[in-house]
């Protein structure tokens, strides 16, 4: 590359404030796992396929546990910049596999993935020194994905759901994708077979979880924390309208007469089209080194976060939000 034109990509990266955007957040690049880390393999108790995962095994007792899901296109062998955040907290961590890349029927919503996230939180209770009532599920992108159907969908009691930059309905990133020119709308046509060249809305109905029905009963014990990045969809592949969306879902689940809580189609047209809300006042710094351009929440239930960045999660320690340590 031409020196002065790599000198203007690097002042345009900067010039804008997203340098995490380097950073790509779907791709398969796999990783040096520190000595601390270990590998492991989980039989499924649906097919009897073995999931492999990496772990970290703290070295105190009944320490919290943070289960890290992969991104759409990775696995459990793609780097994590969170795991250094836990080894230096020594607290334990899976980054666990749960079908691969989301390119095939087995994977990307199917049962088998549910399946798969329950048996990994299943082996940390029978096998790792654990507290129980401390278990958090975090994810980007696929993996906010896949954080979000687990929240719909997991037999297990988890303490928080944090999904960055996540898709909640496949038959809209399908064409969101397809007027983007990238390879999620192939993939999700592999996901759920093709008919006339369409996504099949019986699967998309099935895996997507925003056309899932909230298990509010199970639900009440966690919080679901959603997060976006207010330039995702024009610099990286996920409109914040899916964490806009999904937040109001579940909110009108819990409570379909708290109209204060909710969203208005105002506030989500400006923020998705103008990037901007005029009547909202930006908190500097608040989140992981980044503004915060919205905020909203239903009471210690459901949370939303719309921060200044892009297809992200913020490289900074996510672990003093979710634990409150120092």
């Amino acid at each position: 590359m031409n020196r002065y034109l790599l000198l203007f990509y690097f002042i345009f990266a900067f010039s804008f404030g997203y340098t995490q955007e380097i950073i790509k957040w779907d791709d398969k690049t796999k990783d040096n796992w520190p000595k601390e880390t270990r590998i492991i393999d989980i039989p499924s108790t649906m097919d009897q396929s073995v999931q492999k995962c990496y772990i970290y095994e703290s070295k105190k007792n009944r320490m919290p546990l943070i289960i890290s899901l992969h991104t759409w296109g990775g696995n459990y062998e793609q780097r994590d910049p969170l795991l250094k955040y836990c080894i230096a907290a020594d607290v334990n961590y899976i980054h666990p596999d749960f079908r691969g890349p989301n390119n095939n029927p087995n994977a990307a919503g199917s049962p088998l993935v549910v399946q798969d996230i329950d048996d990994v939180i299943q082996w940390a209770i029978d096998s790792m020194d654990i507290n129980i009532d401390d278990i958090h599920i975090i994810g980007v992108s696929g993996g906010g994905f896949a954080t979000v159907l687990s929240y719909m969908k997991t037999k297990h009691t988890i303490k928080s759901f944090h999904a960055f930059v996540g898709i909640y309905n496949l038959e809209d990133w399908y064409y969101e994708s397809l007027a983007r020119k990238n390879n999620y709308a192939k993939d999700i046509l592999a996901i759920t077979g093709s008919i006339d060249n369409k996504p099949n809305p019986l699967e998309v109905q099935k895996r997507s979880p925003l056309l899932m029905k909230t298990p509010i009963s199970q639900r009440k014990k966690s919080k679901l924390h959603l997060y976006a990045g207010l330039h995702d969809g024009y610099t990286g592949s996920v409109p914040i309208s899916h964490s806009l969306e999904m937040y109001n879902k579940v909110l009108k689940d819990f409570n379909p007469h708290d109209k204060k809580s909710a969203i208005s189609e105002k506030d989500s047209y400006l923020l998705l089209k103008r990037r901007s809300l005029p009547n909202y006042n930006v908190q500097k710094n608040a989140f992981l080194g980044r503004d915060i351009i919205y905020h909203n929440h239903y009471k210690d239930l459901i949370e939303l976060i719309i921060f200044d960045g892009g297809h992200e999660m913020p490289d900074e320690n996510l672990l003093t939000r979710i634990l409150g340590t120092p």
